[in-house]
């Protein structure tokens, strides 16, 4: 398995060198709204929107002290309504809780509304360097397909996923295997012929495990958590009222 998972990583690498998040972010706050938008969202879209919203509300403090019904028509177009109640209560307990500092763990982050295990470890990842590998449903497909996991869910194809890749390359293993997913392993329709880890694939090979193209978490046909999706903020606060750059990653 070292051996394999070693050619698959290298290969990967040499395909995908730039590698990195395709949300327009510049900032831990930035990062933490995008990636909450882009649940069941594509980034495409959640960048057509991210300008405006954050031109409006360019801080924690700003959207903490945002109206839900002014921030929605903004971010109507990713989804649910939920998403921008999310944001904005998110936004809350930050300035109330940290200072206003987006914060730089798993437990609080996931503590805040709209914030799952996923979208944590994106920012974590992304806004702070901290080594995370956040499962989408590329990340899942891929890395199933490749064998770097062989797991029916999302918590799972996570966990096999930190014992099998290099903790110095979870952060750019993420990004490759999206990449990948995007550009060539597509859930319908691969493109085997043109895929040069075709020979590491069970579903280049011919073995084609529908149960390990869809995540199973918990019931849910989706990677996201519920939380991510729909989740209804529980807290009622209230608070009165760049040049961008990669984030850290």
């Amino acid at each position: 398995m070292t051996a394999k998972r070693n050619q698959i990583l290298a290969e990967l690498k040499r395909l995908y060198p730039q590698a990195g998040p395709e949300l327009n972010f510049s900032n831990p706050y930035e990062t933490l709204v995008a990636t909450i938008l882009s649940a069941q969202c594509t980034d495409r879209q959640v960048n057509k929107v991210t300008p405006e919203l954050f031109a409006r509300y360019p801080s924690v403090e700003a959207m903490a002290a945002a109206d839900v019904n002014e921030v929605y028509p903004i971010v109507k177009s990713c989804g649910f309504k939920s998403k921008a109640s999310n944001i904005v209560e998110a936004c809350r307990l930050i300035a109330l809780r940290h200072a206003g500092q987006v914060p730089r763990t798993m437990e609080e982050l996931t503590a805040l509304p709209g914030v799952g295990q996923k979208t944590a470890n994106v920012v974590l990842a992304n806004a702070f360097g901290v080594p995370a590998i956040a499962v989408d449903t590329h990340v899942f497909r891929v890395s199933n397909r490749l064998g770097l996991a062989q797991a029916k869910n999302v918590e799972q194809t996570e966990k096999q996923l930190k014992e099998n890749v290099p903790m110095k390359d979870w952060i750019d293993a993420h990004h490759w295997l999206i990449y990948h997913g995007r550009r060539v392993c597509h859930a319908q329709n691969p493109a085997c012929e043109i895929c040069t880890l075709r020979s590491y694939c069970s579903y280049g090979l011919g073995e084609k495990p529908s149960a390990q193209d869809k995540p199973k978490s918990k019931g849910r046909p989706s990677a996201e958590s519920s939380a991510e999706r729909q989740a209804k903020p529980k807290w009622k606060t209230s608070i009165t009222g760049q040049n961008k750059t990669t984030a850290a990653r």
